[in-house]
């Protein structure tokens, strides 16, 4: 059913059937505790102004009679006047029905017996005279009517008024349910327009955001992937070769460069799951407190002709992490600049940065976004061991502390890169 499949068609009749429940309760309060003690104030209002408007009961026929013409015949009536004997005084029209014997001169009441009229009503003035109507032509709609007309009427307005609102509001979603298929249809680069500063509208461009995050997860493994794919075949290829040889003929020297290779290509294999790992949302814990300056110092020991200099700074984060990032900077110093390498730790602000200097050739400006990219390698680097993940090993592990990762541009000779990541507080 279209109904149920359409969510403004759902709204839209909500929205008019409240509208008509307003109408149908309206009406039906006014009809239980309004309409009686309405009709019965009227009735006596217009009692008393009959009353008023005719001649007293003491004044001749003839006057009485006149007075009943000029009363009734401006309103297109017929009318009797009886005095309180229930005796004809005077007759506009055809003499309507006497009042009965046991007649209740209490207000306003039906002539129940009358054949041939229009509903009779009658009426005893105080001074004992009685009153009778006939309102064959004078009928009108009940006061209840025109109420629940004129609500009804609002009703119509208000649903004319409110159906392209509620159109343009569902069709914004129908717009955002368009682009999830899009997306699940494998169409990754679909965006939907943000129309608004609603509810909509933030659903909107929190879908961008995830699509967007989507397509760079999904493009990242591609890329690692196929990059892995080739980055493997090489040492795949140079084991499978060490071991026939070694079949052959056992070689010392031939094993030990096996056994190297292995293990290059377990370190290959570890970067790459670690690189998945923080590509995901299985990201490790990051609830320790990590004082840099003690950690970096343990790095640093690692390595000849490298200086260390700084405070304590601590920060709230994962220590295996970190360690891996310190040294994978300083790997990268030593095979790709040039010793004294220099670490320093320092506090700027709310931030602790940790910055790792070298006295290579450095980086060329072009090249400074590239370094960061998994597999990347500068042409005059290729000889170099290494499969070019150090450095976005550290990005990744940099932006999973809140932090940022750049290349300081110093203005010494060699390269400084430049960790900067939130202070404990």
């Amino acid at each position: 059913m279209i109904f149920k499949r359409r969510l403004y068609l759902q709204i839209y009749f909500t929205i008019i059937a409240s509208l008509l429940l307003v109408v149908m309760v309206t009406g039906a309060v006014f009809a239980i505790f309004g309409s009686e003690k309405f009709e019965e104030r009227i009735s006596d209002i217009s009692a008393h102004l009959t009353w008023q408007a005719l001649p007293p009961a003491t004044a001749p026929l003839d006057i009485q009679a006149e007075g009943l013409r000029k009363l009734v015949s401006q309103f297109n009536m017929k009318a009797s006047l009886y005095d309180a004997n229930k005796h004809l005084i005077a007759s506009w029209g055809p003499p309507l029905p006497r009042p009965k014997r046991n007649a209740d001169g209490d207000g306003w009441h039906r002539h129940r017996a009358v054949r041939g009229w229009g509903p009779v009503w009658l009426t005893q003035f105080p001074d004992g005279r009685w009153f009778a109507v006939d309102l064959r032509d004078r009928r009108g709609n009940h006061p209840i009517i025109g109420l629940i007309v004129l609500l009804a009427i609002v009703t119509l307005v208000i649903g004319a008024a409110a159906y392209p609102f509620v159109r343009r509001l569902t069709g914004r979603l129908e717009r955002l349910q368009s682009g999830v298929e899009k997306v699940g249809a494998g169409d990754l680069a679909t965006r939907v327009d943000v129309e608004g500063k609603d509810e909509v509208a933030q659903l909107a461009t929190s879908f961008n955001d995830s699509t967007e995050k989507i397509e760079k997860l999904v493009n990242t493994n591609r890329q690692l992937l196929a990059n892995a794919s080739h980055e493997l075949r090489t040492p795949l290829a140079r084991v499978r070769l060490g071991v026939e040889m070694l079949k052959q003929k056992p070689d010392a020297k031939r094993q030990a460069a096996l056994e190297n290779d292995i293990s290059e290509l377990d370190q290959l294999i570890d970067e790459i799951l670690l690189m998945s790992r923080l590509d995901t949302n299985s990201k490790p814990q990051m609830t320790e407190n990590v004082d840099l300056l003690a950690l970096a110092a343990e790095e640093s020991n690692r390595y000849e002709k490298c200086t260390l200099s700084g405070e304590i700074c601590e920060v709230r984060g994962n220590t295996k992490l970190l360690r891996r990032a310190l040294r994978n900077l300083l790997d990268n110093a030593h095979k790709h600049g040039m010793p004294p390498v220099q670490i320093s730790i320092e506090r700027q602000g709310q931030s602790a940065v940790i910055q790792v200097h070298d006295e290579g050739s450095g980086i060329d400006v072009a090249q400074r976004d590239q370094v960061f990219q998994p597999f990347y390698r500068a042409p005059d680097r290729q000889n170099i061991d290494g499969y070019g993940l150090g450095l976005s090993l550290v990005k990744q592990i940099a932006e999973a502390h809140h932090g940022v990762v750049s290349i300081a541009d110093t203005g010494a000779h060699g390269t400084t890169i430049e960790i900067r990541l939130p202070l404990l507080t």
